[in-house]
Parts: structure tokens; C-alpha cells; sequence
């Protein structure tokens, strides 16, 4: 399978990382940020806060988000990502190919070439851009047969520990658009402002230290993926 040839190019495991998150229901993005803050570990902000957008491919039986949804240990998601407006002119948009393996995650990323995201925006547009951006073959191939699934948009804040071995995301804000291969208006939408989602991010050599680093937020780790929430809440 195209999908396995793609997971076999992926990074070794060693540069892999944790990634875990945990959603908060009923609390503001200050009050997570006062907890995160409150940590031993002293966590400060890093980076500026900014909005983030995504738009995620995937099979067209919906192979990737049903190995998410099954829990799959060796997984993978494809999106473009980029920073700033959701809408017009999309400057340095990056194409993410995601994997997981247990519970470790890695990507690697290609720059894409700039596109408008209006009315006009269609699937054929963006594999023409594929085709134009310096990607490996093995993945243009792949790419031929995905279409697009999601469109997502959430602010994102950033924190760091003070021995730097710890990071911290806080996403709050999430706004998820059905995205068909051309003609969209971009007003079916579901937006969720009930909850935030956490995420811790270290690298392997700290995962002795992870469960009692955990032990000081009043959180319990969740399985939580934006895209299959995505999925779930437009196609449900």
C-alpha cells in the first residue's frame, strides 16, 4: 500500500517525540494558562501567540482517520498547514505528512508554494501545487490519491520549562469547516469555545520524568486528535 511506502520514509523513531494531550471542558484559556504557569517545572511563554490553519487530506474510504479512530499504532495524517488569516492569500503554506507510532509522533515537512484560499480553491489547484513543490515522488503519488476532509482553525499559546526539556501548547477556539474539492462557500462550520486542548511535548530520553510531571495538573490525559473531533462533530 502507497500509505506504507510513505510510513517507511518517515523519520527514524529516535527523533520522534511524545506528544500528550489532554481536552478541558468548562475552563477559559487563562484559567488553563494560570494552571500551566503554576507548575513546578515554571513554565514560561514562548513564541507568540498566533491562530493556526490546517486543511487535512485524506483516502477517500477515510483510511487515516479511521486508523485514529481504531487506535492504530502505526498511523498516519496528512495536512497544509499554515499561520495568520484563514481565508485569501495563504502565504508559506507547509505540507505535513504526520505519523504515530505507539505513542510517540514525528512529521516531516515540504514548503509549498503560496495559493488563495477563496471559492475558486479546488483539489485540482492544490495537487497542480504538489506537483510544482520539491516533493519526493513516493509522496507526490501517494498525494494523487487523497482528496480534502477538513478544514481547521484554532489560537494556539506557547510555554516552555525552565531546564527547556518540557513544552506546552494550550489551544482554544477550534473552528471546523467542511472542505469538498471545489465550489466552497465556507458557511457550514461547527465552533467549539467549551473547551481547550493541552498538550504536552517532550522528547524520548524525558519520559521517566513525564508521570510525575503529570501529577501536579488536575487533568487526566485524554486521547484527543482535532481532525477525528473534526470529522466527528461536521459529518455526524
Amino acid at each position: 500500500m502507497l500509505s506504507e511506502t510513505v510510513l517507511d520514509k518517515m523519520q527514524n523513531p529516535e527523533e520522534f517525540r511524545y506528544e500528550r494531550k489532554v481536552v478541558v471542558y468548562g475552563m477559559s484559556m487563562h484559567e488553563v494558562e494560570l494552571i500551566v504557569k503554576s507548575h513546578p517545572a515554571i513554565f514560561t511563554e514562548r513564541n507568540f501567540p498566533r491562530h493556526i490553519n490546517n486543511i487535512y487530506l485524506d483516502t477517500y474510504n477515510m483510511s487515516n482517520y479511521f486508523d485514529n479512530v481504531d487506535g492504530l499504532s502505526r498511523r498516519l495524517k496528512v495536512r497544509i498547514r499554515w499561520y495568520g488569516d484563514l481565508l485569501g492569500f495563504i502565504e508559506s503554506p507547509v505540507l505535513e505528512f504526520k505519523t504515530k507510532r505507539g505513542l510517540v509522533g514525528g512529521k516531516i515537512c515540504f514548503p509549498l508554494n503560496s495559493f488563495c484560499l477563496d471559492s475558486k480553491y479546488s483539489l485540482e489547484k492544490q495537487q497542480e501545487i504538489f506537483m510544482r513543490s520539491d516533493i519526493p515522488e513516493v509522496f507526490i503519488e501517494y498525494l494523487k490519491s487523497l482528496r480534502f476532509t477538513l478544514l481547521n482553525r484554532y489560537y494556539r499559546k506557547y510555554f516552555e520549562s525552565s531546564d527547556h526539556r518540557f513544552r506546552i501548547t494550550i489551544d482554544s477556539g477550534m473552528e471546523y469547516y467542511r472542505l469538498e474539492s471545489s465550489k466552497n462557500s465556507f458557511n457550514e462550520k461547527k465552533v467549539d469555545h467549551q473547551s481547550c486542548i493541552l498538550e504536552l511535548k517532550y522528547s524520548k530520553e524525558n519520559e521517566d520524568f513525564s508521570q510525575s510531571f503529570f501529577n501536579y495538573f488536575p487533568f487526566r490525559l485524554t486521547k484527543c486528535s482535532k481532525y477525528a473531533s473534526g470529522i466527528e462533530n461536521l459529518y455526524s
